[in-house]
């Protein structure tokens, strides 16, 4: 098992490229299963753990996959079987994005319900909904979605989720754009991985309407084609970076990102006091001498993302004064709090509301996380605490950020990784 030993201490400078979108990698992936034939070209796809665990899926489905330098070859020609297994589904959410595309596309399904990062209750129900509208028969049987199409096409239907959903948004338009008629999807969600999707889809052959609102039409198509498409940028990996420039009182840039896709993050940067530049691919931010404590209220895009709630607590114990940090996407994703504290943080949580007293001196120590935002948060931490800080199982970290010890490393932190020997 690997972890990070990062010695603490250290600002930052220079510049950094921002990878490729994990959250927008994998539905793309999930979407070649539409592809009648040929393959289809994906560029900016991160060497991630999840984009491993997810080619392995699909590669168990049939699919044959080749890969250089961020680039994925994908043939869907040869798919032998629409059944996603316990052993592969269980590792990661996102799995779920190919109840849609294999319903669609074959008539019937059968995926093992998905596993993930351990913080809280995150169901399913609003994807199952989707393909029942569409002309499904669903149902659970011994952990497995079984769903079969009533009749040759699913049909086209209107969808109105209750709650902006990104994964249900996902799955409902690699569902629909095959199905027979106009579906209408009402209280879409709106984040650019949902926009990225739209438009690769289209690219394909697909038709779809209202990209980037919350109301999207989807004429169903008779097939989709093989197509070349190049992934967008990791917004929550950017924002991470930048945090870690803010934290450590550094000037850095992040270049090869598109600073419209995080007013919200940028904004409260700046809340803190940091200066920001942008120009249309890249982002630079200048530190002051003392941070100002910055609410958040973590919400839907484009408000400030449930993906940097744990980062921007760990910042706030740097700033001056008391802040308050209420995630209402998630509320039980606070696993990472005991382990600030046991750094020297003082924390206080109460529902779904952390109270950060800062700012605190932090110093460094074993810690340990239970999700990938968790990680990346004590990383942070580490970044500023005195002394050595170790961050255990970073099978977490390595599911999102794409070699981020030599990211931060080509800033001038003293970061690396080791392996370890966990007693049980």
């Amino acid at each position: 098992m690997d972890k990070l030993v990062i010695q603490g201490g250290h600002r930052l400078s220079g510049a950094v490229q921002a990878s490729g979108s994990k959250n927008s990698a994998l539905p793309l992936m999930a979407a070649t299963l539409l592809s009648n034939g040929g393959a289809v070209t994906l560029h900016r796809i991160p060497d991630l753990k999840d984009i491993r665990t997810f080619r392995k899926l699909l590669e168990y489905l049939g699919v044959e996959i080749s890969d250089q330098a961020n680039t994925l070859s994908i043939s869907t020609s040869n798919i032998r079987c629409a059944h996603a297994p316990y052993e592969l589904v269980k590792q990661m959410r996102a799995s779920i994005y190919v109840l849609g595309p294999l319903l669609a596309r074959f008539g019937h399904a059968s995926v093992s319900l998905p596993g993930g990062c351990a913080f809280g209750p995150r169901p399913i129900d609003l994807h199952l909904m989707t393909m029942e509208k569409l002309g499904a028969s669903v149902s659970i049987e011994k952990g497995f979605i079984e769903a079969q199409v009533r009749g040759k096409r699913l049909k086209g239907a209107q969808i109105d989720f209750p709650i902006s959903s990104v994964g249900a948004t996902g799955n409902a338009l690699m569902a629909s754009v095959l199905a027979e008629g106009i579906t209408t999807i009402n209280n879409a969600a709106v984040e650019p991985e949902i926009v990225t999707l739209c438009r690769f889809l289209n690219a394909m052959g697909a038709d779809i309407r209202g990209i980037g609102t919350p109301s999207l039409e989807i004429e169903g198509v008779q097939q989709l084609n093989a197509t070349e498409f190049t992934n967008i940028f990791d917004r929550i990996e950017a924002a991470t970076l930048l945090t870690a420039g803010a934290i450590t009182g550094s000037s850095i840039t992040v270049t090869d990102a598109d600073p419209s896709q995080l007013t919200s993050v940028l904004g409260k940067l700046e809340q803190t006091g940091c200066r920001v530049i942008t120009d249309t691919r890249s982002i630079t931010l200048q530190s002051p001498d003392v941070l100002s404590r910055t609410d958040v209220i973590a919400n839907p895009y484009p408000l400030f993302p449930t993906d940097m709630q744990a980062q921007w607590i760990a910042l706030m114990t740097q700033a001056q004064g008391v802040s308050h940090i209420i995630d209402k996407v998630y509320h039980e994703r606070f696993n990472h709090i005991p382990e600030l504290n046991r750094l020297g943080a003082h924390i206080e949580i109460k529902d779904n509301e952390a109270t950060v007293y800062g700012p605190e001196k932090l110093t460094g120590t074993k810690v340990m996380s239970t999700d990938l935002r968790a990680s990346a948060c004590l990383v942070l931490a580490g970044l500023v605490a005195e002394g050595v800080t170790e961050v255990l199982r970073i099978y977490h970290l390595d599911r999102g950020y794409e070699h981020i010890e030599k990211k931060l490393s080509s800033l001038g932190a003293i970061v690396k990784r080791e392996s370890y020997q966990e007693f049980i």
